[in-house]
Protein backbone atom coordinates (compact mmCIF):
# COMPACT_ATOMS: atom_id res chain seq x y z
CA UNK A 1 0.00 0.00 0.00
CA UNK A 2 1.44 3.65 -0.60
CA UNK A 3 1.29 5.23 3.05
CA UNK A 4 2.28 9.00 3.36
CA UNK A 5 3.14 10.41 6.76
CA UNK A 6 2.88 13.91 7.58
CA UNK A 7 5.31 14.65 10.26
CA UNK A 8 9.03 12.97 11.01
CA UNK A 9 9.17 13.62 14.57
CA UNK A 10 9.24 10.86 16.64
CA UNK A 11 6.22 9.19 15.94
CA UNK A 12 6.25 9.61 12.49
CA UNK A 13 9.69 8.53 11.67
CA UNK A 14 9.14 5.43 13.71
CA UNK A 15 5.71 4.51 12.27
CA UNK A 16 6.65 5.57 8.76
CA UNK A 17 9.87 3.09 9.04
CA UNK A 18 8.27 0.80 10.45
CA UNK A 19 5.39 0.33 7.87
CA UNK A 20 8.48 0.03 5.05
CA UNK A 21 9.62 -2.81 6.83
CA UNK A 22 6.25 -4.13 6.57
CA UNK A 23 6.68 -3.75 2.44
CA UNK A 24 4.27 -0.74 2.34
CA UNK A 25 5.60 2.21 0.17
CA UNK A 26 5.78 5.21 2.40
CA UNK A 27 7.08 8.80 1.92
CA UNK A 28 7.96 11.00 4.90
CA UNK A 29 7.01 14.48 4.31
CA UNK A 30 8.40 17.14 6.71
CA UNK A 31 8.33 21.28 6.18
CA UNK A 32 11.70 21.38 7.56
CA UNK A 33 14.06 21.20 4.89
CA UNK A 34 16.90 20.81 6.75
CA UNK A 35 15.72 17.50 8.70
CA UNK A 36 14.45 16.38 5.38
CA UNK A 37 18.13 16.84 3.79
CA UNK A 38 19.30 15.12 6.76
CA UNK A 39 17.13 12.19 6.36
CA UNK A 40 18.23 11.94 3.00
CA UNK A 41 22.13 11.53 3.83
CA UNK A 42 21.27 8.50 6.36
CA UNK A 43 21.26 11.24 9.04
CA UNK A 44 19.05 10.11 11.74
CA UNK A 45 17.80 13.77 13.87
CA UNK A 46 16.49 11.36 17.17
CA UNK A 47 18.07 8.86 19.20
CA UNK A 48 15.77 5.57 19.35
CA UNK A 49 18.21 2.54 19.27
CA UNK A 50 17.80 0.45 15.89
CA UNK A 51 16.17 3.19 13.99
CA UNK A 52 19.10 4.10 11.97
CA UNK A 53 19.48 0.73 10.45
CA UNK A 54 16.09 0.71 9.96
CA UNK A 55 15.59 3.58 7.81
CA UNK A 56 18.80 2.71 6.20
CA UNK A 57 17.57 -0.70 5.22
CA UNK A 58 13.90 0.44 4.09
CA UNK A 59 15.81 3.60 2.04
CA UNK A 60 17.84 1.50 0.35
CA UNK A 61 15.19 -1.37 -0.64
CA UNK A 62 13.04 1.75 -2.02
CA UNK A 63 10.74 1.79 0.27
CA UNK A 64 10.67 4.80 2.15
CA UNK A 65 12.00 7.88 1.03
CA UNK A 66 11.77 11.43 2.36
CA UNK A 67 10.04 14.75 0.89
CA UNK A 68 9.04 18.47 1.94
CA UNK A 69 6.47 18.16 -0.70
CA UNK A 70 3.21 16.55 -0.40
CA UNK A 71 1.68 16.98 -3.02
CA UNK A 72 1.90 13.74 -4.93
CA UNK A 73 2.74 11.92 -2.05
CA UNK A 74 -0.87 12.64 -0.89
CA UNK A 75 -2.15 11.44 -4.33
CA UNK A 76 -1.27 8.36 -4.40
CA UNK A 77 -1.47 7.36 -1.16
CA UNK A 78 -4.40 5.17 -0.03
CA UNK A 79 -3.66 6.30 3.62
CA UNK A 80 -2.19 9.48 5.10
CA UNK A 81 -1.01 9.73 8.30
CA UNK A 82 -1.08 12.85 10.14
CA UNK A 83 1.40 12.59 12.52
CA UNK A 84 3.09 16.09 13.99
CA UNK A 85 3.09 17.50 17.35
CA UNK A 86 0.49 18.38 19.89
CA UNK A 87 2.46 19.82 22.74
CA UNK A 88 0.95 21.63 25.36
CA UNK A 89 -0.70 24.83 25.05
CA UNK A 90 0.56 28.01 27.10
CA UNK A 91 -1.72 29.40 29.46
CA UNK A 92 -4.24 26.72 29.46
CA UNK A 93 -2.48 23.22 29.40
CA UNK A 94 -4.58 22.54 26.31
CA UNK A 95 -3.19 20.56 23.58
CA UNK A 96 -2.05 23.11 20.97
CA UNK A 97 -3.80 21.32 17.35
CA UNK A 98 -2.51 24.28 15.13
CA UNK A 99 -0.08 21.33 13.49
CA UNK A 100 -2.58 19.02 13.19
CA UNK A 101 -5.44 21.09 11.62
CA UNK A 102 -2.36 22.69 8.89
CA UNK A 103 -2.39 19.52 8.03
CA UNK A 104 -5.72 18.61 7.51
CA UNK A 105 -6.24 21.70 5.36
CA UNK A 106 -3.13 20.98 2.96
CA UNK A 107 -4.37 17.40 2.99
CA UNK A 108 -7.73 18.39 1.96
CA UNK A 109 -6.47 20.49 -1.14
CA UNK A 110 -4.28 17.70 -2.41
CA UNK A 111 -6.61 14.45 -2.08
CA UNK A 112 -7.29 12.53 -5.57
CA UNK A 113 -9.87 9.36 -4.86
CA UNK A 114 -10.57 7.75 -1.62
CA UNK A 115 -7.95 8.57 0.66
CA UNK A 116 -8.32 7.44 4.77
CA UNK A 117 -6.55 10.33 6.86
CA UNK A 118 -5.24 8.91 9.94
CA UNK A 119 -4.97 10.57 13.14
CA UNK A 120 -1.38 9.00 14.66
CA UNK A 121 -1.10 12.74 16.91
CA UNK A 122 -1.78 11.92 20.25
CA UNK A 123 -5.54 14.29 20.10
CA UNK A 124 -8.19 15.42 22.21
CA UNK A 125 -11.52 13.99 22.08
CA UNK A 126 -13.41 15.18 19.04
CA UNK A 127 -10.08 16.28 17.04
CA UNK A 128 -11.29 14.07 13.99
CA UNK A 129 -14.72 15.50 14.03
CA UNK A 130 -12.85 18.38 13.00
CA UNK A 131 -10.27 17.20 10.82
CA UNK A 132 -13.58 15.96 8.67
CA UNK A 133 -14.93 19.37 9.27
CA UNK A 134 -11.92 21.25 7.51
CA UNK A 135 -11.73 18.63 4.52
CA UNK A 136 -15.28 18.90 4.02
CA UNK A 137 -14.97 22.50 3.92
CA UNK A 138 -12.52 22.79 1.85
CA UNK A 139 -13.06 20.28 -0.61
CA UNK A 140 -17.22 19.24 -0.52
CA UNK A 141 -16.00 16.28 -3.49
CA UNK A 142 -13.17 14.69 -1.73
CA UNK A 143 -13.66 10.82 -1.01
CA UNK A 144 -11.86 10.18 2.17
CA UNK A 145 -12.45 8.93 5.86
CA UNK A 146 -11.37 10.47 9.03
CA UNK A 147 -9.67 7.54 11.25
CA UNK A 148 -7.84 7.40 14.77
CA UNK A 149 -4.88 5.43 15.19
CA UNK A 150 -3.08 6.29 18.44
CA UNK A 151 0.49 5.32 19.32
CA UNK A 152 1.15 3.30 21.99
CA UNK A 153 5.71 4.02 21.32
CA UNK A 154 7.52 3.80 24.33
CA UNK A 155 10.62 5.49 23.77
CA UNK A 156 13.91 3.10 23.69
CA UNK A 157 12.09 0.52 22.56
CA UNK A 158 9.59 2.11 19.99
CA UNK A 159 10.42 -0.41 17.17
CA UNK A 160 9.74 -3.37 19.07
CA UNK A 161 6.24 -1.77 20.64
CA UNK A 162 5.53 -0.85 16.79
CA UNK A 163 5.92 -4.40 15.34
CA UNK A 164 5.33 -6.59 18.26
CA UNK A 165 2.50 -4.45 20.18
CA UNK A 166 0.19 -5.38 23.01
CA UNK A 167 -2.85 -4.02 20.61
CA UNK A 168 -4.19 -1.96 17.78
CA UNK A 169 -6.39 0.37 18.37
CA UNK A 170 -8.44 2.42 15.38
CA UNK A 171 -11.23 4.67 15.44
CA UNK A 172 -13.48 4.59 12.56
CA UNK A 173 -16.70 5.93 11.61
CA UNK A 174 -17.04 5.20 7.70
CA UNK A 175 -16.65 1.59 6.95
CA UNK A 176 -15.00 1.93 3.83
CA UNK A 177 -11.50 2.48 6.07
CA UNK A 178 -11.90 -0.70 7.98
CA UNK A 179 -10.12 -3.09 4.90
CA UNK A 180 -7.45 -0.40 4.31
CA UNK A 181 -6.64 -0.26 8.17
CA UNK A 182 -6.68 -4.19 8.31
CA UNK A 183 -4.06 -4.20 5.39
CA UNK A 184 -1.95 -2.09 6.67
CA UNK A 185 -2.07 -3.67 9.46
CA UNK A 186 -2.29 -7.43 8.19
CA UNK A 187 1.71 -8.37 8.82
CA UNK A 188 0.86 -8.26 12.47
CA UNK A 189 -1.59 -10.98 12.16
CA UNK A 190 1.20 -13.58 11.82
CA UNK A 191 1.65 -12.50 16.17
CA UNK A 192 -2.12 -12.58 16.52
CA UNK A 193 -2.14 -8.99 17.99
CA UNK A 194 -5.50 -7.56 18.73
CA UNK A 195 -7.03 -5.11 16.46
CA UNK A 196 -9.15 -3.20 18.50
CA UNK A 197 -12.02 -1.15 16.15
CA UNK A 198 -13.83 1.45 17.60
CA UNK A 199 -15.79 4.71 17.13
CA UNK A 200 -13.44 7.47 16.40
CA UNK A 201 -14.11 9.31 19.69
CA UNK A 202 -13.76 5.89 21.50
CA UNK A 203 -10.38 5.67 19.88
CA UNK A 204 -8.99 8.98 20.80
CA UNK A 205 -10.29 8.65 24.58
CA UNK A 206 -8.53 5.29 24.75
CA UNK A 207 -4.64 6.98 24.21
CA UNK A 208 -5.56 9.51 26.59
CA UNK A 209 -7.18 6.86 29.40
CA UNK A 210 -3.92 4.62 29.07
CA UNK A 211 -1.52 7.00 29.73
CA UNK A 212 -3.07 8.46 32.54
CA UNK A 213 -3.71 5.55 34.49
CA UNK A 214 -0.11 4.24 33.69
CA UNK A 215 1.12 8.04 35.14
CA UNK A 216 -1.40 7.55 38.19
CA UNK A 217 0.12 3.97 38.63
CA UNK A 218 3.73 5.82 38.62
CA UNK A 219 2.49 8.24 41.09
CA UNK A 220 1.16 5.47 43.33
CA UNK A 221 4.45 3.69 44.26
CA UNK A 222 5.79 7.01 44.57
CA UNK A 223 3.93 7.86 47.50
CA UNK A 224 4.33 4.41 48.85
CA UNK A 225 7.58 4.97 48.56
CA UNK A 226 8.00 8.08 50.88
CA UNK A 227 5.54 5.64 52.78
CA UNK A 228 7.88 3.11 53.13
CA UNK A 229 10.96 5.47 54.17
CA UNK A 230 8.76 6.72 56.89
CA UNK A 231 7.73 3.23 58.32
CA UNK A 232 11.44 1.58 57.60
CA UNK A 233 9.92 -0.57 54.63
CA UNK A 234 11.94 -1.55 51.33
CA UNK A 235 9.40 -0.08 47.98
CA UNK A 236 11.26 -2.79 46.00
CA UNK A 237 9.57 -5.52 48.13
CA UNK A 238 6.51 -4.08 48.35
CA UNK A 239 6.37 -3.33 44.34
CA UNK A 240 7.27 -6.78 44.05
CA UNK A 241 4.57 -8.07 46.69
CA UNK A 242 1.51 -6.39 45.37
CA UNK A 243 2.95 -7.09 41.40
CA UNK A 244 3.09 -10.02 41.58
CA UNK A 245 -1.21 -10.01 41.99
CA UNK A 246 -2.17 -10.52 37.98
CA UNK A 247 -4.94 -7.83 38.62
CA UNK A 248 -2.29 -4.83 39.20
CA UNK A 249 1.02 -6.15 37.16
CA UNK A 250 4.54 -5.64 37.85
CA UNK A 251 4.97 -3.14 35.45
CA UNK A 252 5.28 0.59 35.82
CA UNK A 253 5.49 0.21 39.42
CA UNK A 254 9.60 1.31 39.58
CA UNK A 255 9.52 4.11 42.47
CA UNK A 256 11.49 6.97 41.18
CA UNK A 257 12.10 11.10 41.07
CA UNK A 258 8.85 11.11 39.07
CA UNK A 259 6.98 10.47 35.47
CA UNK A 260 8.14 12.99 32.50
CA UNK A 261 8.66 12.69 29.03
CA UNK A 262 7.04 13.79 25.63
CA UNK A 263 3.35 11.81 26.62
CA UNK A 264 2.80 11.64 30.30
CA UNK A 265 2.70 15.00 31.64
CA UNK A 266 1.28 16.75 28.26
CA UNK A 267 -0.77 14.23 28.10
CA UNK A 268 -2.44 14.00 31.50
CA UNK A 269 -2.42 17.76 31.07
CA UNK A 270 -4.59 17.31 28.37
CA UNK A 271 -6.80 14.59 29.61
CA UNK A 272 -7.52 16.92 32.89
CA UNK A 273 -8.87 20.15 30.77
CA UNK A 274 -11.30 17.94 28.11
CA UNK A 275 -12.41 16.66 31.37
CA UNK A 276 -13.34 20.01 32.88
CA UNK A 277 -14.90 21.39 30.21
CA UNK A 278 -17.10 17.94 29.38
CA UNK A 279 -18.18 18.93 33.07
CA UNK A 280 -16.93 15.23 34.51
CA UNK A 281 -13.64 16.78 36.33
CA UNK A 282 -10.96 13.22 36.54
CA UNK A 283 -9.88 14.30 40.20
CA UNK A 284 -7.26 11.70 40.55
CA UNK A 285 -5.57 12.79 37.82
CA UNK A 286 -5.80 16.12 38.60
CA UNK A 287 -4.07 15.21 41.93
CA UNK A 288 -1.32 12.82 39.94
CA UNK A 289 -0.60 15.73 38.22
CA UNK A 290 0.17 17.88 41.33
CA UNK A 291 2.12 15.40 43.27
CA UNK A 292 4.14 14.65 40.32
CA UNK A 293 5.00 18.25 39.67
CA UNK A 294 6.14 18.77 43.51
CA UNK A 295 7.97 15.39 43.59
CA UNK A 296 10.27 16.48 40.66
CA UNK A 297 10.95 19.46 43.03
CA UNK A 298 11.42 17.96 46.03
CA UNK A 299 14.50 15.60 45.09
CA UNK A 300 16.71 18.14 45.53
CA UNK A 301 15.72 18.44 49.44
CA UNK A 302 16.83 14.31 49.35
CA UNK A 303 20.13 15.22 48.16
CA UNK A 304 21.07 18.28 50.38
CA UNK A 305 19.85 15.71 53.18
CA UNK A 306 22.55 13.25 52.18
CA UNK A 307 24.64 16.19 53.26
CA UNK A 308 23.27 16.99 56.19
CA UNK A 309 21.00 19.77 54.76
CA UNK A 310 23.26 21.82 53.36
CA UNK A 311 24.45 22.56 49.49
CA UNK A 312 25.73 26.25 49.77
CA UNK A 313 28.94 25.81 48.05
CA UNK A 314 29.40 21.79 47.30
CA UNK A 315 29.77 20.45 44.32
CA UNK A 316 26.81 18.11 43.01
CA UNK A 317 27.82 15.35 40.10
CA UNK A 318 24.96 14.54 38.43
CA UNK A 319 24.29 11.22 36.25
CA UNK A 320 21.82 10.97 33.66
CA UNK A 321 19.55 14.28 32.45
CA UNK A 322 16.84 12.48 29.57
CA UNK A 323 14.12 11.42 31.24
CA UNK A 324 14.72 7.70 30.50
CA UNK A 325 17.23 5.74 29.53
CA UNK A 326 17.72 4.82 25.94
CA UNK A 327 16.44 8.50 24.31
CA UNK A 328 17.72 11.56 23.75
CA UNK A 329 14.28 13.10 24.73
CA UNK A 330 14.83 15.82 27.94
CA UNK A 331 10.88 16.98 27.73
CA UNK A 332 10.04 17.18 31.26
CA UNK A 333 12.76 15.46 32.40
CA UNK A 334 13.28 15.58 35.70
CA UNK A 335 16.53 17.25 35.89
CA UNK A 336 15.32 19.98 34.45
CA UNK A 337 13.34 20.74 37.48
CA UNK A 338 15.82 18.99 39.98
CA UNK A 339 18.92 20.90 38.81
CA UNK A 340 17.49 24.14 39.09
CA UNK A 341 16.58 23.66 42.46
CA UNK A 342 19.76 22.13 43.49
CA UNK A 343 21.64 25.28 41.98
CA UNK A 344 19.15 27.54 44.00
CA UNK A 345 20.20 25.78 47.06
CA UNK A 346 23.75 27.17 46.33
CA UNK A 347 24.83 24.07 44.46
CA UNK A 348 27.73 23.64 41.95
CA UNK A 349 26.34 20.93 39.52
CA UNK A 350 28.59 19.10 36.71
CA UNK A 351 26.68 16.37 35.02
CA UNK A 352 27.19 13.58 32.33
CA UNK A 353 24.20 11.62 29.87
CA UNK A 354 25.49 9.53 27.30
CA UNK A 355 22.56 11.30 25.02
CA UNK A 356 22.02 14.55 26.78
CA UNK A 357 23.18 17.13 24.57
CA UNK A 358 19.57 18.44 24.02
CA UNK A 359 20.29 19.32 28.06
CA UNK A 360 23.36 21.72 27.10
CA UNK A 361 20.39 24.44 25.66
CA UNK A 362 17.78 23.88 28.25
CA UNK A 363 20.24 24.05 31.67
CA UNK A 364 22.69 26.99 32.45
CA UNK A 365 25.48 27.13 34.69
CA UNK A 366 26.16 23.18 34.35
CA UNK A 367 29.11 21.76 33.88
CA UNK A 368 28.85 19.05 31.38
CA UNK A 369 31.63 16.05 31.87
CA UNK A 370 32.38 13.42 28.81
CA UNK A 371 31.98 10.31 31.18
CA UNK A 372 30.65 9.43 34.74
CA UNK A 373 34.01 9.59 36.04
CA UNK A 374 34.52 12.98 35.10
CA UNK A 375 31.19 13.57 36.96
CA UNK A 376 32.37 12.08 40.06
CA UNK A 377 35.70 13.94 40.05
CA UNK A 378 35.56 16.15 43.33
CA UNK A 379 31.94 15.86 43.79
CA UNK A 380 30.53 16.13 47.36
CA UNK A 381 28.14 13.93 46.31
CA UNK A 382 26.86 11.93 43.06
CA UNK A 383 23.05 11.55 42.32
CA UNK A 384 21.57 9.24 39.35
CA UNK A 385 18.67 10.79 37.87
CA UNK A 386 18.28 8.17 34.96
CA UNK A 387 19.29 4.66 35.08
CA UNK A 388 21.37 4.06 31.73
CA UNK A 389 23.00 0.89 31.77
CA UNK A 390 26.26 2.19 31.95
CA UNK A 391 25.54 3.27 35.01
CA UNK A 392 24.88 -0.04 36.64
CA UNK A 393 28.24 -1.40 37.03
CA UNK A 394 30.14 1.87 37.52
CA UNK A 395 33.70 0.86 39.32
CA UNK A 396 32.76 2.22 42.42
CA UNK A 397 35.80 1.71 44.17
CA UNK A 398 37.22 4.27 41.04
CA UNK A 399 33.92 6.69 42.24
CA UNK A 400 35.12 6.30 45.51
CA UNK A 401 38.81 7.67 44.67
CA UNK A 402 37.40 10.73 42.84
CA UNK A 403 34.86 12.37 45.21
CA UNK A 404 35.46 14.48 47.90
CA UNK A 405 32.91 12.64 50.02
CA UNK A 406 31.52 9.31 48.89
CA UNK A 407 27.63 9.90 49.26
CA UNK A 408 25.65 9.04 45.98
CA UNK A 409 22.01 9.27 46.16
CA UNK A 410 20.18 6.72 44.00
CA UNK A 411 16.93 8.14 42.81
CA UNK A 412 16.22 4.99 40.46
CA UNK A 413 17.36 2.42 43.05
CA UNK A 414 20.15 0.81 40.68
CA UNK A 415 22.09 -0.51 43.42
CA UNK A 416 22.05 -2.48 46.84
CA UNK A 417 22.02 -0.55 49.67
CA UNK A 418 24.44 -3.39 51.39
CA UNK A 419 26.54 -3.07 48.69
CA UNK A 420 27.49 0.80 48.90
CA UNK A 421 27.43 0.75 52.55
CA UNK A 422 30.07 -2.25 52.61
CA UNK A 423 31.87 -0.09 50.23
CA UNK A 424 32.58 2.73 52.46
CA UNK A 425 29.48 5.12 50.98
CA UNK A 426 27.10 7.15 52.63
CA UNK A 427 24.26 5.85 50.30
CA UNK A 428 20.45 7.26 49.87
CA UNK A 429 17.47 5.97 47.70
CA UNK A 430 14.08 5.85 47.01
CA UNK A 431 11.67 4.12 49.27
CA UNK A 432 13.99 1.95 51.12
CA UNK A 433 15.42 2.72 55.10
Amino acid sequence: MHVTMIGTGYVGLVSGACFADFGHDVICIDKDASKIERLKSGGIPIYEPGLDLLVAQNVKAGRLSFDTEAAAAVKKADAVFIAVGTPSRRGDGHADLSYVYAAAEEIAGLLDGFTVIVTKSTVPVGTGDEIERIIKAKRPDAQFAVVSNPEFLREGAAIEDFKRPDRVVVGLEDERARPVMTELYRPLYLNETPIVFTSRRTSELIKYAANAFLALKITYINEIADLCEALGADVQQVAKGIGLDKRIGGKFLNAGPGYGGSCFPKDTLALVRTATDAGSPVRLIETTVEINDARKKAMSAKVAKALDGDLAGKTVGVLGLTFKPNTDDMRDAPALDIIPALQKLGAKVQAYDPEGEEAKHMLTDVDFKADAYEAATGADVLVIITEWDQFRALDLDRVKSLMISPTLVDLRNIYKPEDLRSRGFKYASIGRA
